[in-house]
């Protein structure tokens, strides 16, 4: 049997369609498995809204034979944080290294980034994405039921050092990976 390449890139406007369908997909199935009523953004965000967050955010899709088979959407903040939100598999390529693909895309671009530290939040009862992204450096915060159910806010901290130059007394930093 062939085995498929997995190509993780930057998302283009070309694949928005795409991406709503797996965002659709991916957050039907979080509302469920997390008891969750309603989950209104995630399931009517228009063709408008997402090219926006094309231009204000990196926009990372997992790409098997042409098909967006996964997403994740990462704000880069002024002061060096980063807030990760609509990460979302579909569910026929779930658990196939995809999420563990795309995450190593985020790690990479919040170390050529500076960021410090990555934020996101999830269903604190999804115990599958609470032990995935534990095992992906992130702890839990705080917790918060601001939107009816138990959300927790989950942080990864990259480790910066400042390197100080023999001429200067300028400083850089730089991530160690």
């Amino acid at each position: 049997m062939e085995k498929v390449a997995l190509v993780v890139r930057m998302a283009v406007e070309e694949d928005i369609p795409q991406i709503q369908q797996v965002s659709k997909e991916a957050f039907s199935m979080y509302a469920e498995g997390a008891g969750i009523a309603a989950i209104v953004g995630e399931l009517e965000e228009s063709f408008a809204d997402l090219k926006a967050e094309l231009q204000g955010k990196l926009v990372f899709v997992a790409e098997m034979e042409g098909m967006i088979v996964g997403c994740v959407r990462v704000e880069v903040k002024e002061d060096g944080t980063a807030y990760l939100s609509r990460f979302g598999v579909k569910s026929d390529f779930q658990n196939k290294g995809i999420g563990q693909q795309l995450m190593n895309a985020v790690d990479k671009a919040m170390e050529e980034s500076r960021v410090s530290t990555l934020y996101l939040h999830t269903a604190s009862r999804m115990l599958s994405l609470v032990r995935f992204y534990y095992g992906r450096g992130f702890y839990i915060e705080s917790t918060t039921k601001s939107r009816g159910y138990i959300r927790a806010l989950l942080c990864k901290e990259y480790r910066t050092e400042k390197i100080y130059g023999f001429l200067n007394a300028e400083c850089e930093s730089f991530a160690i990976v």
